[in-house]
């Protein structure tokens, strides 16, 4: 039994040793995303409670960690629709509620944030 738990423990290990993070410019997007999140003043709905851009980001890195040590996840996209856009408990979409604005499903609003962030990079890289 002792020797099964650590043949184990040592999979578990190698498993997670083997976790490829996001590739740099992805990590840039994601970063740059829960930036803006973050500084929005925008508040993030999940499970049916509000919270400020800071608890919104915070708890997003945690998905993102959990999905880079999983492996399934290698560019912003896919962290919106696997991490971002709802509960992994009970499946209710996250929401984002901005001053003055019906609140919309945070997938839209992260998707549309994203495009902005590509849209500002490509007019500063050099032509």
């Amino acid at each position: 039994m002792q020797k099964h738990r650590l043949l184990l423990a040592v999979a578990a290990i190698t498993v997670v040793a083997q976790a490829d993070p996001l590739p740099p410019a992805a990590r840039a997007e994601v970063d740059a995303l829960l930036a803006r999140l973050q500084t929005s003043g925008c508040e993030f709905n999940r499970n049916g409670s509000w919270y400020a851009g800071a608890d919104a980001r915070a708890h997003l890195l945690k998905k993102l960690n959990y999905l880079e040590g999983k492996n399934l996840v290698q560019t912003a996209e896919q962290f919106i629709e696997r991490g971002a856009s709802g509960s992994s408990m009970s499946g209710t979409p996250y929401l984002v509620r901005c001053a003055g604005k019906l609140p919309v499903q945070s997938a839209q609003w992260l998707k549309a944030e994203l495009q902005q962030v590509r849209t500002a990079r490509a007019a500063s890289s050099p032509q």
